[in-house]
């Protein structure tokens, strides 16, 4: 069984026992986190309906922190004397999915 998610603006493809990086959840290490899974696959039965969607849920443990890779950036005008340094480094999550619940009944 697996599913997929959408954390971040992306899109995951999850299993029972995986763990991903996702971009920061608003969840401290040790949380439980839930994810409505925008298709489940289970088998030869694939659920990708609002309505039996609204029942699922993707369930996680935020496992720890990271930083990505540090960007650097300069930006200038000619002849103003005007120059800009700037950097970025994002922060992630680590997550392990610890189960996907159907919601289905029978």
């Amino acid at each position: 069984m697996y599913a997929v998610i959408g954390t971040g603006g992306k899109q995951e493809r999850v299993e029972a026992g995986q763990r991903l990086v996702v971009e920061r959840l608003g969840a401290a290490v040790g949380d439980q986190v839930t994810f409505t899974p925008l298709l489940v696959v289970d088998g030869a039965r694939v659920t990708s309906g609002a309505p039996e969607l609204s029942r699922a849920a993707v369930v996680a443990t935020v496992v720890g922190e990271r930083k990505g890779p540090k960007i650097r950036g300069f930006t200038y005008k000619p002849k103003t004397n005007n120059r800009r340094a700037w950097g970025h480094r994002q922060s992630y999550h680590e997550i392990e999915v610890t189960g996907i619940e159907t919601g289905r009944t029978s």
